[in-house]
Formats: structure tokens, sequence, C-alpha cells
């Protein structure tokens, strides 16, 4: 008898530790929405889509932003004091999100030169044939091209703490014309 109570008891509490962080989650969630938009697929210049991340990737960087060790002062000062369990359940709600994509006229010339360049420099590789990323390597596909833009330069001149090497030695001698060609290849790539 006294362990269907114990059971019964931790049920319980457990159903009220969850419910009781959901509010938090929902909050940031609408924070979140305000730059990302509410499907995750960011229609802001310079902000990237989170939708269809893989969930350890937009966890890690979280953690990184809360910490202050990279992103943005505003990312940082919106994830400060954020739970370990608010930013797992903010990662999974964006990783199971789907991806839409950029919109915009294809330039096709450019699109295939950044097919070529992206099988050149080997991006499937980590980010999977298909470029939706995996673990801790981000989704390229669908992504904004502005934003592939600028995280492509910054690696590449400035790779930022926290970040992987590998994505600066990758990026070692490669031109800005050729990151803008991949951009545009990634971000229409679905």
């Amino acid at each position: 008898m006294a362990f269907r109570i114990k059971g019964r008891w931790a049920g319980l509490l457990t159903a009220l530790f969850v419910c009781t962080g959901q509010a938090e989650v929902e909050e940031r969630l609408k924070v979140c929405a305000g730059c990302h938009n509410a499907d995750g697929n960011s229609v802001t210049p310079g902000i990237p889509s989170l939708a269809a991340q893989p969930r350890v990737f937009l966890e890690n960087l979280m953690i990184l932003m809360r910490e202050g060790l990279r992103g943005s002062a505003p990312m940082q000062q919106l994830l400060k004091g954020a739970s370990d369990r608010e930013i797992v359940a903010i990662a999974a709600h964006f990783a199971k999100l789907p991806a839409r994509g950029e919109a915009g006229k294809t330039d096709e010339r450019l699109f295939a030169e950044g097919r070529a360049l992206a099988a050149k420099y080997r991006c499937g590789t980590c980010h999977l044939p298909d470029f939706s990323g995996q673990a801790h390597m981000p989704r390229l596909a669908a992504q904004r091209e502005d934003y592939l833009v600028d995280i492509l330069r910054t690696f590449r001149d400035a790779p930022p703490p926290g970040s992987d090497t590998l994505m600066n030695a990758a990026l070692y001698g490669v031109s800005d014309a050729e990151i803008r060609a991949m951009a545009h290849f990634l971000a229409r790539t679905r």
C-alpha cells in the first residue's frame, strides 16, 4: 500500500514540476517569436530561422548564449537566467517545426555555382548530404540567405567563442563571392 501511494505522489509531483516550468517556456517562446517568428522561420533580415534546427545544436547554442560566451547582447540578456529545462523545451519546440526556406527568385547560375562549391568544400560531410544538420551541426538548408552570408564570413574571419574550429578551417581562403553563391544555394535547398 505504501508503495502505491509513493508512486502516485511521485507521479503527481512530476506532473506539477513539468506544468510549473511550462508557463516560463511559453513566455520565452512568445519572446522568441518576436524575432524568429512563431513558426521558427524568420522573416527579419539578419535573424536566423530556428525551425527544424537539430535540438542538440539549439541547446548548445542557447547555453553558450545564456553563459555570455556567444551570441548578441540581446540574446544573452533574453536567455540570462533560463534554466536548463527551459532551454531543452525551447530547443525541442523549434526542432520539431518545419523549415520553410527562402522566398524569392532563384538565380540559376548562382545556385549551380553554390551547389558545386558546397560539394567542393564538403559541406554535406558534417551538415549531412541534404544539409539538414545533425546533433551539434546546424541545418543549412532553407536558412535565411543573408544570415548564411554573415555567419559564414564570421566563421571564416573571426570564429565565435565556443564554435567548432573545423568551420574556420573549412572556410579558409573561401572568397566573399563563393560565400554568396553557397548561401544562395543553401537558402533555396529544401
